[in-house]
């Protein structure tokens, strides 16, 4: 709900004919700040807050000046946290029109989902949420390769795609997956920021397991413009750089799938511990063969079928994703440890889905 203060807050006050630029440097310096509305009419304002927040601005912004009661709940969507009025001001107003509505049309730096996000994710996830509990009782006890079986059966008629980043442990699921289509289609997440020997990795695996549809996904170029012009967003928001370089780009990418396999695995993190073989995340069945699995059976599988290790796997590599955040792990770590290490942070958003996300 948008605040309602009164005024004399503290931070800077900017025009909201101030350039971005000038906008931004302000931004980055201060935990609060205020934008005056020289007219209500003038949308410059909602459109600077819209850009703060995409950009990964966390601080409090304030509305000032010549701003309407009509307004309050665009300003809230936009990315205002509060908007200051004169003392003694009557906040009733605002108030009831923040609140005049439950629901939206279009989407907006608020994360709540649409009105038509919602009508089709409960459609969608009633049948496939049926689905997902009839495949786990039918495979229930049944290994990795009769899982992805199951869910490459034509009978199903589901578009199914892969996910991987071809990692290290990457080469077990594609293997699997090869042996029984090598056409399914696999999402590489080209961010832009892996390691080289990942990209090295990638050709070399898809060609010894014949993979036929490897497709590398990239950035929007205007939005990487636009948000990561100097490739160091990294630095400063990692969950904003995940979400440029992996989530949206997913989103787009694999939006013809309703299906999706994953090589998730329960051991990995907390956030997986229960997984299940298949679930449903926004609408799309997502398919976790190797759930149960630990980094016991990855090693298994990987000398049992004589597949190609990652090269930085010799080097304390146990989890590998983008070069910024990713370190070697040492003895008796988490395999995990490596990725994000320092950060409050253990996925990069992908496999959390937008009401995880935004709850």
């Amino acid at each position: 709900m948008l605040q309602t203060l009164e005024g004399g807050q503290n931070g800077p006050r900017l025009s909201v004919t101030t350039p971005l630029e000038e906008v931004e440097a302000a931004a980055a310096v201060t935990d609060v700040l205020v934008l005056d509305f020289d007219a209500f009419r003038d949308g410059r304002g909602f459109s600077l807050a819209a850009v703060l927040r995409e950009r990964g601005y966390a601080g409090r912004l304030i509305a000032a000046g010549k701003v309407l009661p009509d307004q309050a709940r665009h300003l809230r969507r936009s990315g205002f946290d509060a908007v200051e009025l004169a003392p003694g001001a009557d906040t009733t107003a605002w108030d009831r029109m923040d609140q005049a509505f439950s629901a939206s049309y279009q989407p907006a730096v608020d994360p709540a989902p649409t009105i038509w996000q919602r009508r089709r994710a409960a459609s969608n996830d009633r049948d496939l949420d049926a689905l997902a509990d009839r495949l786990n009782r039918e495979t229930a006890g049944k290994d990795a390769s009769e899982i992805v079986k199951a869910a490459l059966d034509p009978a199903l008629g589901l578009r199914v795609g892969a996910i991987s980043s071809f990692g290290a442990e990457s080469a077990a699921l594609l293997d699997i997956i090869a042996s029984e289509n090598r056409d399914v289609p696999v999402v590489f997440l080209e961010t832009g920021q892996h390691f080289l020997q990942t990209l090295s990795y990638r050709t070399q695996l898809t060609k010894a397991l014949g993979l036929t549809d490897v497709r590398l996904v990239t950035p929007d170029a205007s939005e990487k413009a636009t948000l990561d012009a100097r490739d160091d967003l990294w630095k400063t928001n990692a969950d904003a750089c995940c979400d440029l370089r992996k989530v949206r780009p997913l989103a787009r990418a694999t939006a013809g799938f309703n299906a999706l396999i994953t090589g998730r695995k329960r051991y990995q993190a907390s956030t997986r511990a229960k997984l299940k073989p298949f679930e449903v995340l926004d609408g799309v069945l997502r398919i976790n063969p190797l759930a149960n699995w630990d980094a016991d059976d990855v090693e298994a599988w990987l000398d049992e079928n004589d597949l190609p290790r990652h090269p930085l796997v010799e080097q304390g590599y146990r989890s590998i994703g983008c070069w910024p955040c990713t370190r070697a792990v040492q003895d008796g770590e988490d395999t995990r440890a490596g990725r994000w290490s320092g950060m409050d942070k253990v996925e990069c958003g992908i496999h959390l889905g937008r009401r995880q996300v935004a709850a």
